[in-house]
Formats: structure tokens, C-alpha cells, sequence
């Protein structure tokens, strides 16, 4: 270490402190203290990588310096010395003064040496650690930020555009011109559904559950209210089985991308032709919840079903999905402790089944 560490000794006798401060201030600074009301004086002022403490000392003892130590500044590495065998001392040392080594008294020049060096790496490991986890914290807030930010910003022109565009075909009526118009609606609608998967990508990936009581019914009703403004929906047959008797807890947001992409691969994957249906059921029971979306869709074919929970992966040619719902599902569910089950036949159609646990007491 290019460095010098900075060592605080505290023993009441004056000999000891200057023979250490003697033997090892050419390669530490050493200060030292002859009580522990000094030491925390000292300590309060300077930072120190390491801090040795005599176990016998009048007042208070080495463990119960180092325990008032943590209270006022819990980064030094401590070391505490004890001239006789006590067992009971040493396991008082480790859980009241976290104490990291305790060395016997007279203590050995290289020993304590080594001691000091490797409890310094030990502080400057942390120190670094403790610094890179607050440059996390502070990009994942700016990135919490940033993401909301461009989603309003986005969405707002492009909201603007399609209802211009709505209002320009109702004053034309030239079928190429308003072939143009529909394609401009087309653009604008996939390019939103767009900034909602990455919404919804960041939600189910990189935000913690926020545990609130969750209405599923209340949720939804919000959903099919959305998906009727996007999609033609008469269609499709849709059965609704929601039962709620009791309250469940979990991850709003998280439940929202659950149920919005099983219910948009429902849809976006139906055949061209014939009868079509979505059958959806969520009901609670005791501390769990089941969700299940079935359809009778184009089904998936067996040889994919084990990478459809795959980041980007696709089941199908049909140039409609991103590749990232199902991984937003199988994210969300394992992040909620649930697990997510799929039986698909081609063809026939595909039902995905979600059990999820009440997180009100994790």
C-alpha cells in the first residue's frame, strides 16, 4: 500500500504506547490514547483504517470501547488485545464490538504487523464496495427517472399525432390518402406498444416489489378498458372469472405486466379465421392467488415451449411480437416467488397457468 495506515491504540498503560507507537509508526501513523474517553474523542475527528483497543482498561472495557466505537463511527477494522484467556471475552468482542482479530498480550511485532495490513485491505475493500453500491443507488434513481421521463415524453407527440391523424381522415375521403392516414395510425400504435413493453421491461426487471393490496378485479377492468382502445375485441369471445373474498398482497405493477402480456399474446396470437376465445380467471385462496389465461389460438409448438420464457426468443414467424412478454412474465412471476406453468398444443391453443403467494409477511 502506497498509503500509510492510520492506527488508533488505546491501553492505560503509558509503556505499552510508547513501545508500540515506537516499534510501528515507520510504517503506520500511529496515535495513541491512555483511556477509552480520549480514544472516542480521537476517533470522532480523523479517520482511521484500523483501531486496537486493550481489553483491560479502568472505566470500560476494550468490548465496550469498541461497542460505544460503532455507534459513533462503525468503519474502522478493530482489534482487540487481551493478556489472559477468556473465552467469554472473545465471544463478547465479536458480537457487542464486531471485533474483527483479537490478539494475547505481549503481542508479536510481525504478528500485530500483519494484522494491521490485512484489517486495512479488509477497510479499504469495504470503503470501495460502500462507494460503488452508492454510485448504484444513485444511477438506479437517475435511471428510474430517466426511463418515466422519456416514456411521458414519447408518448405525448405520439399520442398528438394519432389524434390529428384520426382528425384529418374525418375530413377526407380519398381511400389512398386515407390508406396513408391508417399507416401513420399503425406506425404510431406499435411504437407506443413499444414504450410500454420497455416500461413494463424495466418494472419486471430491475425496480424491488412494492407490496401493496392488490384489487385484482379493479386491475382488470383498468386493462380491458385499455386493450378495448387499442384492439377490436368484438371478435373474440371473452370470458371473465374474477373472485376476490379476501385481501392479497403483492406487486401492483408487477401483476399489471403479468396479466397485460398473457392477455396480448392471447390476442395478437389468435387464428385468422373460425371461432376465436380468450378465457381469463383469477381467484384467490387463502394466501395465494391463481391466474390463468387460456385461448384457442395457433398454439405453440412443443420443440419451443421450454425457450419461450427466453429473453427475445419466438414461437412464431408472425412478425407481431417483441420476444420479450414472456420473458416479462417469467420475470415478474419469480420476482413475485410465483412460478408460471404452459400447456400449448398447435393449432389448439395455449393456457398458461401463474400461482403467486401474498408477500404481506416476507
Amino acid at each position: 500500500m502506497t498509503k500509510k495506515i492510520n492506527v488508533l491504540y488505546i491501553d492505560d498503560e503509558d509503556n505499552n504506547l510508547n513501545s508500540f507507537k515506537a516499534a510501528l509508526r515507520r510504517d503506520f501513523k500511529v496515535y495513541t490514547a491512555l483511556d477509552a474517553e480520549e480514544g472516542l474523542s480521537i476517533a470522532k475527528t480523523r479517520e482511521f483504517e484500523v483501531v486496537i483497543a486493550d481489553q483491560r482498561m479502568p472505566g470500560i472495557t476494550g468490548v465496550e470501547f469498541f461497542e460505544r466505537l460503532v455507534k459513533i463511527n462503525p468503519d474502522p477494522i478493530r482489534i482487540l488485545l487481551t493478556g489472559y484467556s477468556d473465552i467469554s471475552s472473545v465471544i463478547d468482542a465479536i458480537n457487542r464490538g464486531e471485533v474483527y482479530r483479537f490478539i494475547d498480550k505481549p503481542w508479536n511485532l510481525e504478528q500485530i504487523k500483519n494484522a494491521i495490513i490485512n484489517a486495512a485491505e479488509i477497510y479499504y475493500a469495504r470503503k470501495e464496495l460502500k462507494e460503488k453500491n452508492e454510485r448504484l443507488e444513485k444511477l438506479h434513481t437517475e435511471m428510474n427517472q430517466f426511463v418515466y421521463s422519456l416514456s411521458h415524453e414519447l408518448r405525448g407527440p405520439l399520442m398528438s399525432i394519432s389524434g390529428i391523424s384520426k382528425l384529418a381522415k374525418m375530413e377526407v375521403s380519398e381511400p389512398g390518402i386515407i390508406e396513408y392516414f391508417d399507416m401513420i395510425d399503425s406506425a404510431t400504435l406499435k411504437l407506443d406498444d413499444f414504450i410500454y413493453k420497455m416500461l413494463d421491461f424495466y418494472r419486471s426487471t430491475k425496480i424491488e416489489n412494492k407490496v401493496v393490496a392488490i384489487d385484482f378485479q379493479g386491475i382488470f377492468d383498468q386493462l380491458i378498458k385499455d386493450y378495448k382502445l387499442k384492439w377490436d375485441l368484438s371478435t373474440i369471445d371473452l370470458s371473465f372469472d374474477v373472485s376476490q373474498d379476501e385481501p392479497f398482497f403483492s406487486d401492483e405493477s408487477k401483476i399489471r405486466v403479468i396479466i397485460n402480456n398473457l392477455f396480448s399474446n392471447a390476442y395478437k396470437f389468435q387464428k385468422e379465421a373460425g371461432s376465436r376465445w380468450i378465457r381469463i380467471c383469477i381467484k384467490t385462496n387463502g394466501n395465494k392467488a391463481y391466474l390463468e389465461i387460456a385461448d384457442n389460438g395457433i398454439g405453440i409448438e412443443e420443440k419451443h415451449q421450454s425457450d419461450v420464457f427466453n429473453l427475445f426468443h419466438r414461437a412464431t414467424q408472425r412478425n407481431v411480437g417483441s420476444g420479450l412478454g414472456l420473458y416479462m412474465v417469467k420475470e415478474s412471476v419469480e420476482q413475485l416467488k410465483g412460478n408460471v406453468v404452459l400447456k400449448s398444443d398447435v393449432g389448439i391453443g395455449t393456457t398458461i397457468q401463474v400461482n403467486l403467494p401474498d408477500l404481506s409477511s416476507n
